[in-house]
C-alpha cells in the first residue's frame, strides 16, 4: 500500500487558523496542495450584489446582497500598485455584477493603463446602461476584454435560470462590445456527459446568426454549488496530485499563479482564488506579497472541479 506523506503545520508558512483539516482529509490522508510560483493574474471581486438572482450562482449573488462589499477606486488602487511590483500580467474582475460598482469604469481605466484587463459580466441592464462610459476604455494603453455569461445556446434554458429577457440582452451586450472593438468571450454551463462537439456547433450557429464571430472563446464551468455548500465529492489528496498531475500541470491551477481581492466587512482581504471566498480558511490576510508565500490546501469542494475538470476562471 502506498505510504502517503503527511503535511504538518511546520512544513508550511504560517496560516491564519486553518485547522487540522487543512492538512489532512477526514480519512487521515494528506491533502493535496499547491505552492504559488508567481503572480500572473490578480482578480478583484467587485461585490456580491447583482441585478439577477440565479439559484445556481456560486457566489449566492442577488439584488441587495452584501456578503462581499462593493469596491471603490481607493480600495483597489493599493493592490494594483502592489501587484505591479510583483510582476502581475493581468487584472481581472468578477462579481456579483461588476457594473453595479459605481467606480468600475474608473477602476478599469486605472488598471488598463498598466496591464490588460478581463471583466466577467452577465451582459444585461447594468452593462447596457453604462455603454457610453466604456468609450474611454478604447483609448487605454492595454486592452480591456469582456466575458459574458450565456449558460446555454437555447433562450428558454438560459432564461429559466437568469430571468426572462436575459438571453437577448446578453447577446445584445456581446454584439455592442464586439462592435466597439473589445475582445469578447462567453461563459457557459458544462453538463455531465454532454456532447461537447454538438454543443460547440450549436453555439457557433448562435453566434453566426447574431453577427458574432463563430469561434468566440467559450469557458465551460461545471456546477460549483452555492456558497457554504458541502457537496459530496472525492477528497483531493497528495497522492492524487502526484499520481495524476505533473509539476507542469500543477502550475496551471489558479492558486499557483493568481489571488483574489475582496471587500469583507469593510476590510480588503486576499483570498487564494476566485472559487473559495466562502471559506475563511482561504483568507490569506490583507497583504498581497505575504499571501504568495502560503501553501494552498485543496480542501474546498471546488478544488475537486479544478482537479477533475481543469476548471479555471482565468483565460491566461
Amino acid at each position: 500500500m502506498l505510504e502517503l506523506p503527511k503535511i504538518t503545520p511546520e512544513e508550511t508558512s504560517p496560516f491564519p487558523s486553518p485547522g487540522e483539516d487543512w492538512y489532512t482529509t477526514p480519512t487521515g490522508d494528506a491533502r493535496g496542495y499547491i505552492d504559488t510560483h508567481r503572480l500572473k493574474e490578480l482578480w478583484f471581486h467587485t461585490g456580491t450584489v447583482c441585478n439577477l438572482a440565479c439559484d445556481f450562482c456560486l457566489e449566492g449573488s442577488k439584488p441587495g446582497d452584501t456578503r462581499l462589499g462593493l469596491v471603490k477606486l481607493a480600495d483597489v488602487k493599493p493592490y494594483i500598485e502592489a501587484a505591479l511590483g510583483l510582476g502581475v500580467e493581468q487584472f481581472s474582475f468578477t462579481g456579483g455584477e461588476p457594473f453595479l460598482a459605481k467606480d468600475i469604469v474608473k477602476i478599469l481605466t486605472l488598471a488598463s493603463s498598466h496591464r490588460p484587463c478581463l471583466v466577467l459580466t452577465n451582459g444585461t441592464e447594468p452593462l447596457l446602461r453604462r455603454f457610453a462610459e466604456l468609450d474611454v476604455l478604447r483609448e487605454s494603453a492595454n486592452p480591456v476584454s469582456f466575458r459574458i455569461s450565456l449558460d446555454h445556446y437555447k433562450e428558454d434554458i438560459h432564461d429559466k435560470g437568469r430571468g426572462k429577457g436575459s438571453f437577448s440582452k446578453a447577446l445584445e451586450g456581446l454584439k455592442l462590445l464586439s462592435d466597439m472593438g473589445f475582445a469578447i468571450s462567453v461563459a457557459r454551463h458544462l453538463k455531465p456527459d454532454e456532447d461537447v462537439e454538438a454543443t460547440s456547433a450549436a453555439f457557433a450557429r448562435l453566434f453566426r446568426q447574431n453577427g458574432l464571430p463563430e469561434d468566440l472563446h467559450i469557458v465551460a464551468f461545471p456546477d460549483f454549488a452555492g456558497p457554504g455548500s458541502l457537496p459530496d465529492v472525492p477528497f483531493v489528496t497528495t497522492a492524487c496530485m502526484t499520481r495524476y498531475q505533473t509539476e507542469e500541470s500543477r502550475m496551471e491551477f489558479m492558486c499557483a499563479f493568481s489571488r483574489m481581492i475582496v471587500k469583507q466587512a469593510g476590510k480588503m482581504r486576499v483570498y487564494a482564488c476566485t472559487l473559495v471566498d466562502d471559506d475563511p480558511a482561504y483568507d490569506l490576510g490583507p497583504a498581497l506579497d505575504e499571501s504568495l508565500k502560503e501553501r494552498i490546501s485543496m480542501k474546498h469542494h471546488r478544488c475537486y472541479s479544478c482537479f477533475a475538470y481543469g476548471s479555471s476562471c482565468s483565460e491566461l
